[in-house]
């Protein structure tokens, strides 16, 4: 049974403290009893400062351990309260809204929070779109610091597929890609779209052999210079393309640097993916379970060690 917070003074009496953040997340990251890391058996005692250490091996372990949350040098509380903040925003929340929401000290370790919970927000082992998908690329303007310090405008090329619900839009995905080549976006629909599904794009020679891959293959060709041909015949994914701009640019302002783009694309998934539900606790229920099953991402990690010299080891 789903267990999590309606409100937000029900997660304020329910996390009161470190042991019931603790408690919860042992719940969601061992659901049918601790399971050691190491070697597997299912018996453990409780240490200091949280610890676990498995009976059979004796090997240390933390709910913590191997999660977002790994080396972690603040409260889960203040994680926790975190996670609501951005879920419980339809658009989402830039780290300058929660740095200020939760007092942080540092606008540095929001951001980074930001990072890390995205890249939960991918769920392991996901299921391929299926059914009719429409298929088509946008180019996304992102800004980026230039040698004189002044934001240049920079077009990424990203690939969005769409299910056909009815007249509606189903669940999408998403990715950055170099170019709109053949072995590109074969690539994306291979890895996105389930086999023996109708595959919905233009006339653009890269798309041509979706067939021999075990796609149906519907190709609409844009006839004529009409303004808004395009969108009228895969409406679908520009649908999307406007609404991710739109958010890029009121939730970020704007100030997404491409070599981050990939995991602004993974959260705008994630929301729009979870629309239509009609709890904003049941994301922050599942954005936790996903945060405790999927590995740690240290700070450097995050900046490509391009950015060492600015990290806040309060993270």
């Amino acid at each position: 049974m789903e267990d999590y917070p309606r409100t937000i003074l029900d997660l304020e009496e329910r996390f009161p403290n470190e042991d019931a953040c603790r408690d919860y997340l042992m719940q969601l990251r061992w659901p049918d009893g601790f399971v050691c890391p190491r070697c597997q058996a299912k018996e453990a005692w409780s240490a200091t400062r949280g610890r676990l250490v498995c009976r059979v091996c004796r090997h240390q372990t933390s709910v913590t351990a191997g999660t977002v949350f790994q080396d972690t040098h603040k409260p889960l509380r203040l994680w926790f309260r975190a996670i609501w903040q951005i879920t419980s925003q339809k658009t989402g929340a830039s780290a300058v809204a929660v740095q200020q929401v939760l007092g942080l000290g540092s606008y540095l370790t929001a951001w980074t929070w930001l990072h890390k919970l995205r890249r939960a927000m991918v769920r392991p082992g996901r299921e391929r779109l299926r059914g009719r998908v429409e298929v088509d690329e946008t180019q996304v303007g992102t800004e980026e610091d230039d040698s004189t310090d002044e934001l240049a405008q920079l077009k990424v090329l990203v690939v969005i597929a769409a299910e056909e619900d009815g007249r509606g839009i189903g669940r999408i995905r998403m990715a950055r890609i170099p170019e709109a080549s053949r072995s590109a976006l074969h690539a994306f629909v291979e890895q996105t779209i389930e086999p023996g599904s109708v595959v919905h794009t233009d006339g653009r020679p890269a798309y041509r052999g979706l067939d021999r891959l075990g796609y149906g293959h519907e190709v609409t060709v844009l006839q004529g210079q009409e303004k808004d041909a395009a969108a009228k015949l895969l409406p679908r994914v520009h649908r999307v393309a406007s609404l991710l701009k739109r958010w890029l640019l009121g939730t970020h302002q704007g100030a997404v640097r491409p070599k981050h783009l990939d995991y602004y694309l993974d959260e705008f998934t994630f929301r729009f993916n979870r629309r239509t539900s009609r709890s904003r606790g049941k994301l922050f229920y599942r954005l936790l379970q996903q945060a405790v099953r999927v590995d740690p991402a240290p700070y450097k990690t995050i900046v490509g060690g391009s950015d060492t010299d600015q990290v806040d080891h309060n993270i």
